[in-house]
């Protein structure tokens, strides 16, 4: 049995990662600050004698300290989410995003040189390509950020930061680091309020309220159960071979938004009307998106044998079980 931290563990992703530590017979320390995660969502779990809950901020130097002191894998998935959050808090964004991920990374180290190599994982993002023009992305692509104007470009840059920091770490002092950038991650206990497309419309069918769908609705996206990704961030980080590596998780077939609104209409059988939306009514005057997201996952596949096991259709029946 291993003490495992997650960060950010009351949130979608963590959450789902924690129930799956605890599963596998690990005791997990779960921290969280409830800024966008929520208590709620380790409902299932609460009170479970391997988890230890803590209510708390990653920015707070002591908690964090005693807790890196007490781990043997830390997975880093604590960060600003959500690209509406993004657009209105740019400076949160930067701060929550690269301040502690640099101190738990100087603390890891500490315990490193003193013979405890303890496996950190970073939940970074397809967001750090930015507005590559490759149809499809690979890990060893080039990052293309528009202009330091523009706020959504924020995110990308600071989670661009956090891979940088880790892989120095990895390089000077052999740190055993895995950087996962996420592609649209979906299903239960998601919600749309910091602008996440899926459990937007699936809300809004649900209570036959017009889906907005924004621009012209042919941005393309790959949308990957959380379950299939949290079994591949596990798999990877417990893979010795994998540490100083960064790979795309999620999924690969593409779909538009626009269809992904019909489909969700379909599968729902809601009556909802679609509406289309700018995206300056929606955030700002100045966002820029990104027509086209798919990755490859060759390299996923090549070192896990990563098999989805969630498609489009079963994830939507999933969020939509899950209600308003």
């Amino acid at each position: 049995m291993k003490t495992i931290l997650v960060t950010g563990g009351a949130g979608f992703i963590g959450s789902h990662l924690t129930e799956r530590l605890l599963a596998a017979g690990h005791r997990v320390l779960v921290v969280d600050d409830e800024s966008t995660g929520r208590a709620a969502n380790l409902s299932a779990v609460m009170g479970h004698e391997r988890l230890e809950w803590i209510p708390g901020s990653i920015a707070d130097e002591g908690l964090i300290a005693e807790l890196i002191a007490r781990a043997d894998d830390v997975y880093h998935l604590a960060a600003a989410v959500g690209v509406a959050l993004i657009a209105k808090e740019p400076i949160a964004t930067i701060e929550r995003n690269v301040e502690p991920t640099q101190r738990i990374l100087a603390l890891l180290d500490e315990r490193h040189r003193a013979g405890h190599a303890v496996r950190f994982f970073l939940a970074s993002t397809s967001e750090v390509y930015g507005k590559n023009p490759k149809s499809i992305w690979t890990e060893e692509d080039d990052l293309v950020f528009g202009p330091t104007t523009k706020a959504r470009w924020s995110y990308g840059c600071s989670k661009a930061i956090d891979e940088f920091l880790c892989l120095g770490y990895r390089r000077q002092s052999g740190l055993p680091v895995v950087i996962g950038r996420f592609f649209n991650v979906v299903g239960p206990r998601q919600t749309g309020a910091y602008g996440m497309v899926l459990p937007r419309f699936v809300t809004a069918a649900l209570k036959r309220e017009p889906l907005q769908v924004h621009d012209d609705g042919q941005q393309i996206r790959c949308f990957a159960h959380v379950s299939d990704v949290v079994g591949a961030v596990i798999a990877l980080t417990e893979r010795a071979e994998s540490a100083g590596q960064i790979y795309n998780i999620g999924s690969d077939a593409p779909v538009t938004i626009l269809e992904l609104a019909k489909r969700v209409l379909a599968r729902t059988g809601s009556l909802s009307q679609i509406d289309f939306q700018s995206y300056h009514d929606a955030y700002d005057k100045d966002f820029e998106d990104i027509r086209r997201r798919v990755p490859d996952l060759s390299k996923l596949r090549a070192a896990i044998g990563f098999r989805p096991q969630y498609d489009l259709d079963a994830i939507i029946d999933q969020v939509a079980q899950q209600g308003v």
